[in-house]
């Protein structure tokens, strides 16, 4: 099924064929690839280079651990993430380990994953992040520090037919991909003029 997306100027195509599934076919991601993904993740760009992101990862071929981390999901997350190949918790600093404030580590850490999911895409894999999770059982079974917020997971795995998911979440595997137009996102000037680049 393709699912290419429809866009107003050509692209590259890993980001034009770049979407969130929940289908996954349950096999288990290959160290190799997590560790392609992580790779390209830590040559995200950051202010200082501070690199304020932190990853807890687990494959799907350590079956034990890969099941505490859908534990630490919502239950409507769980029903579905069960099924991928490789789960990643997504952590950043909220402030430095000098005690500094720091404005920026969420930002950093969401160019880091925008990284981790197109390398991943390359790979022929697809990620499904989500907010939807269990921010204070995650910190417990994980002993995050309390100076790292935890941002998202992201689910990874390879495709399955959308029609293996139940009815309400096929229609959502299978609804028309969209995003807002340019003239919405993008101003020239003041605050809601529509820039022009023509």
């Amino acid at each position: 099924m393709s699912r290419q997306a429809e866009t107003s100027a050509p692209i590259t195509d890993v980001i034009a064929n770049r979407w969130s599934p929940r289908a996954f076919n349950g096999e288990p991601v290959s160290n190799a690839d997590l560790v392609k993904m992580l790779e390209a993740a830590r040559w995200a760009a950051s202010a200082f280079n501070a690199q304020p992101w932190r990853f807890i990862v687990a494959s799907k071929n350590d079956a034990a651990e890969f099941d505490r981390m859908v534990a630490g999901l919502g239950e409507f997350n769980q029903v579905w993430a069960k099924n991928a190949g490789a789960m990643i918790y997504v952590t950043a600093w909220n402030v430095t380990s000098e005690g500094r404030s720091a404005p920026t580590a969420k930002y950093d850490a969401g160019l880091a994953v925008s990284q981790l999911v197109l390398e991943a895409q390359n790979n022929g894999l697809y990620c499904h992040q989500m907010a939807g999770i269990n921010r204070d059982v995650i910190r417990e079974m994980y002993n995050v520090p309390e100076n790292f917020d935890i941002l998202a997971a992201v689910a990874v795995g390879y495709l399955a037919p959308a029609d293996t998911l139940s009815e309400k979440l096929m229609a959502r595997e299978t609804a028309p991909r969209a995003r807002k137009p340019l003239s919405e996102i993008a101003f020239s000037g003041d605050w809601g003029s529509s820039v022009t680049l023509d």
